[in-house]
């Protein structure tokens, strides 16, 4: 594993998926650029593929969360970095409608605390 592309073969098509209006598009385009330096932070630690897998697809979720806010708000002009620290802090990250269990939470959680000090605590 070297990519993104690798673990993920559809993240490019991410953006579309999110996408609940062609207005969306762009804005998760730039989201997903934000994020890249993370996704290739983690498979550069040498993590085992379920838990880089994990990672991702909670990353996947986040996404898709801040995308309907965005879209929800018509806020498209807020920067993908300051809707993300808006999203997420040093303990957790938004509730995400699609986490059915705590477990499931926990672990989107944990991705997006990692992602906040990847992003703001370097």
């Amino acid at each position: 594993m070297k990519t993104p592309e690798d673990v993920c073969p559809d993240l490019p098509d991410w953006p579309e998926r999110w996408a609940g209006l062609p207005e969306d598009i762009p804005y998760g385009k730039a989201l997903l650029g934000v994020m890249r330096p993370f996704m290739q932070h983690i498979i550069a630690q040498g993590c085992h593929v379920r838990t880089i897998q994990r990672h991702m697809d909670n990353l996947w979720l986040l996404g898709g969360e801040i995308i309907r806010d965005v879209s929800l708000d018509e806020e498209y002009d807020s920067p993908p970095m300051e809707r993300l620290m808006y999203s997420i802090g040093p303990d957790d990250g938004p509730l995400s409608r699609h986490c059915y269990t705590e477990v499931e939470q926990k672990s989107f959680d944990e991705t997006c605390r990692q992602l906040y000090r990847f992003l703001f605590k370097r």
